[in-house]
């Protein structure tokens, strides 16, 4: 497994507003957790789409890992003008996606409905698997690349779920 994509839920859809929410403390160990046995089994890539939440919560703490490990980390945004209308805490954070060792957009603006399907699609053919956060019973957007990823045969999913947070919520306030 070389390479993988990361995709999950934005900020808004678990109700995370400000960096100083307390359980970014929980998520973000999760990731760190799951980001190690990544890179011990050999991952070279982690591919980001450039959304907040999820993917930008791995991005800082993959930055944080770089000494550590050996990967490199590539954006590919579904356009180019994508963040133009974010706030500057948001762009803070655009700007960090494209900080990567590869920074690319598929397509200059929006000028199709079926843009979406094909750039998930080139995202999952250019992957081995990919780093997900995401639950079915609590759907989002997400939902038509999830289900694209469980369809490709072979595709590691590596899910991050509500219940491996709450138990690692649970042994982190015991400790």
């Amino acid at each position: 497994m070389n390479t993988i994509l990361v995709a999950g839920y934005k900020s808004f859809d678990v109700g995370v507003f400000s960096n100083k929410d307390p359980r970014l403390t929980i998520i973000k160990k999760a990731i760190e957790r799951d980001l190690r046995r990544l890179f011990e089994e050999g991952v070279k890539w982690l591919v980001f789409s450039g959304n907040l939440g999820f993917e930008a919560w791995v991005l800082e703490v993959a930055f944080a890992l770089k000494n550590d490990y050996d990967f490199q980390m590539a954006t590919i945004f579904l356009f180019e003008n994508v963040g133009e209308n974010w706030n500057e805490s948001n762009q803070e954070l655009l700007a960090r996606f494209k900080q990567v060792d590869f920074v690319k957009y598929a397509y200059p603006h929006y000028s199709n409905p079926g843009q979406l399907k094909e750039y998930n699609q080139f995202l999952i053919d250019n992957a081995d698997g990919a780093y997900v956060f995401y639950d079915p019973e609590n759907e989002t957007n997400l939902k038509y690349l999830y289900k694209m990823m469980l369809e490709k045969e072979p595709f590691y999913v590596k899910e991050l779920s509500f219940d491996d947070l709450n138990e690692l919520a649970e042994n982190f306030y015991e400790n």
